[in-house]
């Protein structure tokens, strides 16, 4: 029997069916009198299916094997798709939709864990009723027609929807593929399967296809369907201009890098040009002419050239090597500027930035002077001490204008790590050399005009000690080789000029102190304040703020008076700061046309500063009541101590004033003295056997100390015991002694300035301290009565009897 003969006739025209529907598209659709009435369901949660589509669908194995094994046994191989809500594996009945499609399953293949079949849309059913509410689904369906059309309106809606898909594979091609496949089994007089295609092709959410899906009015489906193809076609012509924006821009860069690219091939063939290694090589060579290079360093640069010239440049060690060789060769090796050695020249501009500090000025042309006979300025270190705002940074700059010199500038403050000073290692990532060749990079010269600010400020850490390592940089016995880390060649510090500023000298390391020429700015009295405040503050405010000295001026008196009642300090920054306020406020007026001009006096400075910072001073007087002098790094200040007997029930001494421990030993001392003394300088001997005495120093919330009250609370002591008040307008400062010696104390010039501003003119001081006095300016001892005690008995002759060694 042959193999034709085992088949019925009916079963041959099925057999026939199947293989003209795998051969030719138009055959797939199922008719629809041969589609079952129960149909096995597949859930779809990615998206719905529609009657118009064929397109591959895959499932787990588990739980859908069993379900599709039952599905092949069908001849008709239908499945029912629904969508349902995304379930890990079989969802509830209750997850599925409503309306679903009905499907041909064609080629299923069992890969790994996934099923893959070919599915074909045939037509929508609405599920009657689950036979089966677990894997595998039975439902009982009911096929759903599509409605009757107007010719007219869907013969509209079928162009619109033609013209968009049209648009739509111009701008993206391939939708052209779906279009293809879908003219192959319908036309476009199918206006209901036409929309099914138009939804099936975008990329809208699940929910807008679905509720396609479920629209039976073909006009209706057909609008959403349109509705969908715009906003495709929105999305697709935004990725249009975005995609062509993103290739036109790089295609720009494409063009560049290959016209370069031929640019330096031609350019390198015809001798032009180099490549980039060779051409960084030659510009660090061209950088070394001119310049007087010592032997060693010049070896160790050209090792380092011949290295770049065979490393390939995208390596690492390549960008390591050619950031060496950029410091290495931007040194300024033997540059150096002319000085310009006319003192007098020196003096006009110390006298034009700088109004006062007389002695100052005297200091540095000495030292100028010294270094213009030698012929050469480098070797020193000058150490500029005084309280904030004196004019410390503007005296270094003005000191490298006056020599002609290049002027480099960085702060000391809060610095902790020795690699600053002396650079890293080139080992690590992002290293550096240190500040010091970094400045002469920048001002391209040997011999500068270094500024160390804060130099009391450094601070020390695990990574090192800074101010340790600031020796060998400073000391002129050993910066002629100074040893930079990161370059590891001796360089030539020794013709720079080094300047440091500090408000004290008790926190720089006395190693470093020794190597430096102290000099001691002390603060400004008002004279000095008023000059520098007419000749320099003013005019500097006027000029940085475009004002014309006929709009706005200050009367002399309004500045004495700020200057008196306002800012007090021993600094100008603070007085600066107040100028500043005048002068916006009085900008506003003119602005607002309230004034054409301004002249502040004495009467405005309230109104435009507010109310005195500072009340007229009453120097404490009374008895045990004696005015001392401190001295402190923001300058000098009057500090009044105060006696008093507290009762006679026990004898003994209390101390107050948040004192430190040289303040307390100071007064230890002081009480010591005078009660050993006592039948020598008081009235009744008995005095401090049956008294608890109590010595305050005002302001307790202030911390105070050092070594220079113990005079001031000694007279305190003996005035309360003596019950004699000391007399009006008198100040002291000395430490005492056990037996009755007045040593010296430091910061006479402070003190006396503290003194002035207080309207104070008589001043007890100790012997030691007649040459310091002696060099003072004339303009600080003018119109000072000072006198000058070696033993503390001296000192009581002077406030008790006026009887003294004076200098007036």
């Amino acid at each position: 029997m042959s193999n034709d003969e085992q088949y019925t006739d009916e079963q041959l025209e099925d057999i026939e069916a199947d293989d003209v529907a795998i051969s030719d598209p138009r055959a797939l659709a199922l008719p629809d009198d041969v589609l079952p009435d129960t149909l096995y369901i597949l859930p779809i949660s990615s998206r719905p299916f529609f009657p118009a589509q064929v397109q591959p669908v895959m499932v787990d194995a588990d739980p859908w094997e069993n379900t599709l094994d039952l599905i092949a046994e069908n001849p008709q191989m239908a499945v029912g798709l629904v969508y349902a809500d995304k379930v890990k594996g079989a969802p509830p009945v209750e997850a599925f939709r409503t309306i679903g499609c009905v499907a041909r399953v064609h080629k299923a293949e069992k890969q790994n864990d996934k099923i893959t079949f070919l599915a074909q849309g045939v037509k929508r059913f609405e599920v009657v009723e689950w036979l089966s509410e677990t894997a595998p689904y039975l439902a009982r369906v009911r096929y759903i027609n599509d409605s009757k059309v107007n010719n007219d309106e869907s013969k509209a809606y079928s162009i619109a929807i033609l013209d968009s898909i049209k648009e739509l594979i111009r701008l993206n091609p391939l939708f052209s593929e779906d279009l293809r496949q879908y003219l192959g089994r319908f036309s476009f007089n199918e206006p209901g399967l036409l929309a099914d295609f138009a939804a099936s092709i975008t990329s809208g959410d699940a929910k807008e296809l679905y509720e396609v899906l479920e629209t039976i009015s073909v006009p209706a489906r057909m609008h959403l369907s349109l509705t969908l193809l715009k906003k495709e076609l929105e999305i697709a012509r935004l990725q249009n201009e975005i995609s062509a924006e993103v290739n036109e821009k790089i295609s720009h860069h494409q063009r560049e890098f290959f016209l370069k690219e031929q640019l330096k091939v031609i350019q390198k063939e015809l001798g032009i040009s180099k490549d980039d290694r060779t051409s960084d090589v030659e510009s660090f060579e061209a950088r070394l002419e001119g310049k007087t290079v010592p032997d060693s360093v010049n070896e160790k640069i050209q090792e380092e050239l011949h290295k770049l010239s065979i490393l390939e440049t995208g390596s690492p060690e390549y960008g390591v090597t050619r950031n060496y060789l950029d410091w290495a060769t931007s040194i300024p090796w033997g540059v150096h500027s002319k000085d310009n050695l006319d003192i007098k020249i020196a003096r006009d501009v110390l006298e034009s930035h700088h109004a006062g500090l007389g002695d100052i000025k005297d200091h540095i042309v000495e030292f100028l002077a010294l270094g213009a006979h030698r012929g050469e300025m480098g070797g020193s270190i000058l150490l500029l001490v005084g309280p904030p705002g004196v004019g410390k940074t503007s005296i270094g700059k003005s000191i490298a204008e006056s020599l002609n010199r290049k002027f480099y500038r960085f702060s000391l403050g809060g610095m902790r790590d020795e690699a600053e000073i002396k650079g890293h290692r080139r080992t690590y990532v992002g290293a550096l050399p240190g500040k010091f060749v970094q400045a002469l990079k920048d001002v391209e010269v040997e011999n500068p005009v270094i500024m160390l600010d804060e130099v009391d400020k450094i601070g020390s850490s695990f990574q090192g000690d800074p101010a340790s390592s600031l020796l060998e940089a400073l000391d002129p016995e050993q910066n002629s080789e100074f040893l930079d880390h990161y370059l590891d060649m001796r360089v030539d510090l020794s013709k720079t000029l080094f300047i440091c500023t500090a408000n004290q000298l008790d926190t720089i390391p006395a190693p470093l102190l020794d190597r430096m020429d102290v000099i001691r700015l002390s603060g400004y009295i008002g004279d000095e304040k008023l000059a520098i405040a007419k000749q320099h503050l003013w005019p500097k405010l006027l000029k940085k703020n475009k004002l014309l000295k006929k709009q706005l001026n200050i009367t002399d008196a309004a500045l004495r008076h700020i200057i008196e009642h306002y800012a007090r300090e021993a600094g100008v920054r603070g007085l600066d700061k107040l100028l500043q306020k005048i002068l916006r406020k009085s900008v506003v007026s003119l602005m607002t046309g309230e004034k054409d001009s301004i002249s502040v006096g004495v009467k405005d400075v309230e109104t435009l500063l507010g109310m005195p910072y500072f009340r007229p001073e009453k120097t404490l007087q009374g008895v045990g009541v004696v005015t001392g002098l401190a001295w402190t790094s923001m300058g000098g200040a009057t500090l009044p101590i105060e006696a008093n007997k507290v009762h006679e029930l026990t004898r003994g001494l209390k101390l107050t004033g948040k004192l430190g421990d040289v303040m307390k030993e100071s007064a230890e001392i002081a009480y010591s003295y005078v009660f050993s003394h006592a039948k020598s300088y008081q009235k009744a001997p008995e005095f401090f056997d049956k008294s608890l005495i109590h010595l305050h120093v005002p302001e307790g919330a202030t911390p105070k100390d050092g070594p220079s009250a113990g005079v001031t609370m000694a007279t305190a002591l003996m005035s309360l015991a003596r019950n004699e008040p000391i007399r009006r307008g008198l100040a002291m400062t000395g430490e005492l002694t056990l037996t009755g010696q007045v040593l010296a104390v430091g910061g006479i010039r402070e003190k006396l300035i503290a003194a002035k501003r207080s309207k104070i003119s008589e001043v007890i001081l100790p012997e030691p301290n007649r040459r310091d006095f002696e060099e003072l300016p004339d303009s600080v001892k003018e119109g000072m009565t000072i006198h000058f005690a070696e033993r503390f008995t001296d000192v009581e002759k002077i406030v008790f009897n006026r009887c003294s060694n004076d200098i007036h």
